[in-house]
C-alpha cells in the first residue's frame, strides 16, 4: 500500500437505499484491508472536510447521479473534475459543497490532501427509506471495491469475493 497517510471515506446513509452504496463499498475494503483507514460519514460539507484535515491522500466512495450515467456504473476521478453544485446558490454553511468546505478549510490554513479521488456510483433511488441497494447498485459493490483497492495499490489477489 501506497506509504502516504491515506483515508476511505464511505460517504452517504444506510437507510436511504442507494444512497448507502458508499457505506457497502467502504466496509468491504475495512474487511478487505484491515490495517486500512476507513471512515463512514453521513454528511459532508464541512464536516467532511474536518475529518480530512491531517491526511495526504483522501478517496471518497459515494453514490453519485448524473445526466448520463446508467445506474451501477463506477466512475473514479479526482475531486477537481466533480460539479460544484452549490455554485450559483445560495447555501447554509452546514450544507455546503466539499468544494466550498476543501477552499474554507485552505483559507483557515488546515492541513488538507491535494490528492482527493471520488469513486462514484451511479445510483437510481437515494431518498427511500430502505436499507437495501437496488440490484444494479449491488452489483457494482465488487467494481467499486476493486477500483478502491486499485488507487490504494493493494496486491491483484486482495478481492472482494462477495457483495455485501
Amino acid at each position: 500500500m501506497n506509504r502516504s497517510k491515506t483515508l476511505v471515506v464511505g460517504l452517504g446513509n444506510p437507510i436511504l437505499g442507494d444512497d448507502g452504496v458508499g457505506w457497502r463499498v467502504a466496509e468491504a475494503v475495512q474487511t478487505a484491508v484491515p490495517h486500512a483507514k476507513v471512515e463512514f460519514l453521513a454528511l459532508g460539507g464541512l464536516s467532511l472536510m474536518e475529518r480530512l484535515i491531517g491526511y495526504d491522500r483522501v478517496i471518497i466512495i459515494d453514490s453519485i447521479q448524473t445526466q448520463n450515467g446508467r445506474v451501477g456504473d463506477v466512475t473514479t476521478f479526482p475531486l477537481q473534475a466533480l460539479p460544484d453544485l452549490s455554485a450559483g446558490h445560495t447555501t447554509a454553511v452546514h450544507d455546503t459543497s466539499i468544494q466550498i468546505a476543501i477552499a474554507l478549510g485552505r483559507k483557515m490554513r488546515a492541513q488538507l490532501p491535494d490528492d482527493i479521488t471520488i469513486v462514484g456510483i451511479e445510483a437510481a433511488r437515494v431518498y427511500d427509506f430502505s436499507d437495501e441497494l437496488t440490484a444494479e447498485v449491488a452489483a457494482a459493490v465488487p467494481q467499486a471495491v476493486t477500483a478502491v483497492l486499485e488507487l490504494l495499490q493493494i496486491a491483484p489477489e486482495i478481492r472482494c469475493l462477495s457483495t455485501p
